[in-house]
C-alpha cells in the first residue's frame, strides 16, 4: 500500500464483504468492547472506505444483531462438544451448562451484544427455532435424549428454558468473589458449576 494511501481511500475488494465486516467488528468488540463499535470504526478495523458498510448494514443496529447471530453460532460450537460426549444423557444436559457459562465467561462483550439484540425483539432470531444446529435447538435434543417427551411441546419448551434461565443466572452470578472459597473446596471453576447445576432439578434429572 502506498504511504499516502488510507483505509479510508481504499476501495473495497472482498470477495465476501460482509463476512469480512462482521469479522471486523467481533474483533474490535474482544478488544475495544461494544462501546467501540461504529460502521466507520468497522470499515476502519475490515480496512475498507467508510462507505463500504453501507451497501450490507443500513446503521449499527443492523450490524450488531450480524454479530450477535456469529455469537449464537460460536455458543453452538461450544455446545457440540458436551452434546457429543460420551456421558450418560442427564450428565450431559449439565455439560451444556457449563459450556454456556465457560462461553459467557470468555466471550462477555459478545454475550451481552447476544442478549441486547435478543430482549427487545418480539420474536427469536429465527435462526434459534428453524436450525437444527441452533444452540437453542441442541438443549431440547439433549433433554429429550435424557427422557423429555418430544410430543410434549409445551413442556419441552418450558424445560428448554429452564435450563436457559439456570445456566444464564449462573453465568452472571459465577465470578462474584464470594464463591473462591467454595471453587476452592470444590477443586476449581467448572467443578463449582457442576455442582451448582447439579442442584437445580432439570440439571439434576435431565428432565
Amino acid at each position: 500500500m502506498r504511504e499516502s494511501e488510507t483505509p479510508e481511500s481504499r476501495p473495497y475488494h472482498h470477495g465476501d464483504l460482509r463476512r469480512a465486516l462482521v469479522e471486523a467488528a467481533c474483533r474490535l468488540l474482544e478488544k475495544e468492547g461494544a462501546q467501540s463499535l461504529s460502521l466507520r470504526a468497522v470499515a476502519r478495523e475490515a480496512g475498507v472506505s467508510p462507505a463500504a458498510p453501507y451497501h450490507h448494514f443500513k446503521d449499527k443496529s443492523e450490524l450488531l444483531d450480524a454479530v450477535a447471530h456469529e455469537g449464537w453460532e460460536k455458543l453452538d460450537l461450544a455446545f457440540q462438544a458436551a452434546r457429543d460426549a460420551q456421558i450418560s444423557p442427564p450428565d450431559r444436559v449439565r455439560e451444556l451448562g457449563v459450556a454456556y457459562v465457560r462461553f459467557a465467561s470468555q466471550h462477555p462483550d459478545l454475550y451481552r451484544v447476544m442478549y441486547d439484540c435478543s430482549r427487545d425483539k418480539a420474536d427469536m432470531p429465527a435462526h434459534v427455532h428453524e436450525n437444527e444446529e441452533s444452540a437453542y435447538r441442541r438443549v431440547r435434543e439433549v433433554l429429550i435424549s435424557a427422557g423429555a417427551d418430544p410430543t410434549d411441546e409445551i413442556s419441552l419448551e418450558l424445560a428448554t428454558i429452564a435450563c436457559w434461565c439456570a445456566a444464564h443466572g449462573l453465568a452472571e452470578m459465577t465470578s462474584f468473589k464470594q464463591f473462591e472459597p467454595l471453587k476452592d473446596a470444590l477443586g476449581g471453576e467448572e467443578a463449582f458449576l457442576r455442582g451448582v447445576l447439579g442442584h437445580v432439578g432439570v440439571f439434576a434429572k435431565g428432565l
